[in-house]
C-alpha cells in the first residue's frame, strides 16, 4: 500500500484510530435494546418494497413538536437501525417523534442508490408523518458519518421533480454529525472504498459539497475534537461551499467520531440542545 493511500486511511477510518470503537458499538447496542423496550414504537415499517426499505418509528411522550429522521452511518456500508435506537430516548422525552430508516449497504448496492432510499424514506415520513402523531410540515434530519452525508443530500433534493406531489422544502432543517461531503477523498482510501466501491465520477455526482442546496432550509454541522483530521476537512468544505444556508457549527470538546454520538443522545448536551432549536424554527 502506497503513503497517500496509507494517510487517506487514517485520515477517514476512525476504526483505525479509536482502540475503544467494538466497546462503544456493544453499549450502543445495549443501550439501544433497552430502548425499544422502554419506547412506545413501531417497529419494520415499509417505505418502499425491497427488504432493506424499513423505518422504526418512536413516538413522543405527550404532544410531538415535530418529526426528526435520524441516519445512521457505517460508511454506506454497516450497521441497522436497530443499533441506533438509543439515539431516541431523550428526544422522544422532549416531544419529538423519532424515525429511523434502514438502507441497502454496499457492495450489494452503490452510494448512489443509498441517496435514493433516503430520498424515498424522506417522501414517506413527509407524507405519513401524522400517522405517528407528528405534525404535518414538520421533518427535520439528523444524521451521523455516512448519515451525515445523506442528510446533506437530502437538503440538495428537487423534491417535486422526485414526486409532483411533494413541496419544494420537504425537509425544514437538517443536522450533519461528522458527515463527508467531498466523496473523492473516500475513493484514496482503500480500507473503505474496497467495499463503497467510489470512482471519482460517482464520488462526485454523491458529493453534497459539489450540488447546490434546494432552497434555504439551514444546514447545521458537528464534528468531534478528537476525530480524525478528515472529518475536520470536510466539516470546513461544506460550511465554504454551503454558506448561504450554512447556519452554524456546533463544538463537541473532547469526542472522537463515535462518542459524539453519545452527545447527540444526552438530553443536557449542546448538540442535543442544538437539535431542539433546530426543530423550533
Amino acid at each position: 500500500m502506497n503513503a497517500e493511500h496509507t494517510n487517506f486511511d487514517l485520515l477517514y477510518n476512525p476504526r483505525l484510530t479509536v482502540k475503544e470503537f467494538p466497546q462503544i458499538v456493544e453499549r450502543w447496542q445495549r443501550d439501544s435494546e433497552k430502548a425499544r423496550a422502554a419506547l412506545d414504537g413501531y417497529l419494520d415499517v415499509p417505505y418502499g418494497a425491497d427488504a432493506t426499505e424499513k423505518l422504526d418509528v418512536f413516538r413522543s411522550r405527550g404532544a410531538s413538536r415535530g418529526l426528526l429522521m435520524f441516519v445512521h452511518g457505517g460508511y454506506w456500508r454497516g450497521f441497522d437501525k436497530k443499533d441506533f435506537s438509543f439515539v431516541a430516548t431523550a428526544f422522544c422525552e422532549a416531544g419529538i417523534t423519532v424515525a429511523m430508516p434502514n438502507y441497502a449497504l454496499c457492495p450489494a448496492v452503490q452510494v448512489r442508490d443509498i441517496v435514493m432510499q433516503m430520498v424515498q424514506a424522506g417522501a414517506w415520513l413527509y407524507r405519513n408523518g401524522g400517522n405517528f402523531g407528528a405534525p404535518a410540515g414538520r421533518l427535520h434530519v439528523c444524521g451521523h458519518s455516512a448519515g451525515g452525508h445523506l442528510a446533506a443530500m437530502l437538503l440538495a433534493c428537487l423534491w417535486p421533480v422526485y414526486a409532483r406531489d411533494l413541496p419544494k422544502k420537504v425537509v425544514r432543517a437538517a443536522l450533519s454529525v461528522s458527515g463527508v461531503y467531498d466523496l473523492r477523498d473516500i475513493v484514496k482510501a482503500p480500507s473503505i472504498n474496497g467495499d463503497v466501491r467510489l470512482t471519482e465520477r460517482s464520488a462526485l455526482q454523491a458529493s453534497p459539497a459539489f450540488l447546490p442546496p434546494a432552497t434555504d432550509a439551514p444546514l447545521y454541522t458537528a464534528v468531534g475534537e478528537e476525530e480524525d483530521e478528515g472529518f475536520h476537512i470536510q466539516n470546513r468544505i461544506i460550511a465554504q461551499r454551503w454558506k448561504s444556508v450554512h447556519r452554524g457549527d456546533i463544538p463537541c470538546p473532547g469526542d472522537n467520531h463515535f462518542t459524539v454520538l453519545d452527545r447527540l443522545a444526552a438530553p443536557g448536551s449542546p448538540l442535543f440542545q442544538a437539535v431542539l432549536r433546530m426543530m423550533e424554527s
